[in-house]
């Protein structure tokens, strides 16, 4: 069966061809800073059709009959949707009434899909929902401390995301680790970031939650906030909900302090004497090193911490921010293994350590492959 996969982020679009059940992919690639000041590539409808005119002038592609399926991560599938799902009219509205809890992506998921039925008339679409992994939480982790009819009549819980990403490289952490039973910590850092409680394979905990802005700082995002901010903002400075959430999604977390987004960019403007972008780089790290603490308690230990991302497999001062002053927990990192490390996991902890601290390259693409497949 010949797949296409297309993953979308908020500025990115990856994607991979498999002829399954063979899993290595015949075409790989990426289209990134998407919609952001300098790039040619203005929306995820022009990334898209890139990436299929790739496909066609590498000979992958001969003609819209020779891709049987395409598959799309889609970030929130509500409590609907635990599992990979052949996408028809009344999914697609399903999609479309979860816009406004991941607004971000969800939208730029629908888009993708209806210029792939067009691109592909003959071909099965299928989704594959980041939130399906973290089904998983108990009720004591999944319900908010709020009357129980928000719940039940609004849907009003901890959905988490990421989760294709997390589930990969737990799988690729047990693996190396030769334990099913690991207790991992696994951190998607990217422009999108999370950490997820891991144990036997199973979400127990996760730090995004009702949408995909809580938790850690991100790029665009500002990550955990009080909520009181918010009234503040509403009630007292006459900010719309509009003018709020547009600031708390597109305007705050790495480029509301440091003025862009990209990581990279953020430690060159610290380079150059930005107060504000090295702050920003310690309170990125500091977020990350609480959800180790706290997720290490859940867990009752840790087998290892695992890196994933964009950030997280490439940044090697990130990680050993994060890492560093992180003993008590029986974690020791060697700052020579995080500069050379490579491959598709290795560790970057000093040798005898009581918690491994793993590097992954998260393969996305392949889980939502993988499921595909399952599903035919």
């Amino acid at each position: 069966m010949k797949i296409l996969v297309i993953n979308s982020g908020s500025s990115s679009l990856k994607y991979q061809f498999f002829n399954m059940p063979a899993t290595d992919p015949l075409a790989t690639g990426l289209v990134e800073r998407i919609g952001l000041p300098g790039s040619t590539v203005t929306n995820h409808g022009e990334a898209l059709k890139e990436v299929l005119n790739a496909l066609s002038a590498k000979g992958i592609i001969h003609g819209p009959d020779d891709v049987d399926l395409v598959g799309h991560r889609v970030v929130h599938g509500g409590e609907k949707f635990c599992r990979g799902t052949e996408i028809t009219p009344d999914v697609k509205e399903e999609i479309k009434a979860l816009f406004s809890l991941a607004p971000l992506h969800n939208q730029v998921s629908y888009t993708c899909i209806e210029v792939a039925e067009h691109t592909f008339p003959k071909a099965k679409q299928v989704a594959v929902f980041d939130t399906a992994f973290h089904h998983t939480l108990p009720d004591y982790a999944h319900r908010y401390a709020i009357p129980k009819s928000y719940y039940d009549d609004y849907g009003v819980r901890v959905y988490g995301f990421h989760g294709t990403s997390h589930k990969n490289v737990a799988g690729q952490a047990m693996k190396y680790l030769g334990n099913p039973e690991a207790k991992l910590i696994t951190l998607h850092l990217g422009n999108g970031c999370s950490a997820a409680a891991v144990k036997a394979g199973k979400s127990i905990d996760t730090s995004m939650g009702f949408g995909p802005l809580s938790g850690l700082v991100m790029g665009t995002r500002s990550g955990d906030i009080d909520p009181s901010v918010v009234f503040h903002l509403i009630d007292q400075e006459n900010f719309t909900v509009a003018q709020v959430s547009n600031l708390l999604n597109k305007g705050a977390g790495l480029l509301g302090m440091a003025g862009s987004n990209d990581l990279r960019d953020v430690h060159k403007f610290a380079d150059q004497g930005s107060a504000e972008a090295a702050l920003a780089l310690q309170l990125y790290a500091y977020r990350i090193k609480k959800f180790i603490g706290a997720y290490a308690a859940v867990l009752n230990g840790v087998d290892a911490i695992v890196f994933t991302g964009g950030v997280g497999e490439n940044d090697r001062v990130m990680r050993k921010m994060v890492c560093e002053s992180l003993e008590y927990l029986g974690i020791a990192f060697d700052s020579e293994k995080n500069k050379s490390g490579s491959g598709q996991v290795f560790e970057i902890n000093e040798a005898g350590a009581k918690v491994k601290i793993l590097v992954a390259k998260t393969n996305e693409e392949l889980e939502i492959a993988n499921e595909c497949y399952a599903l035919f």
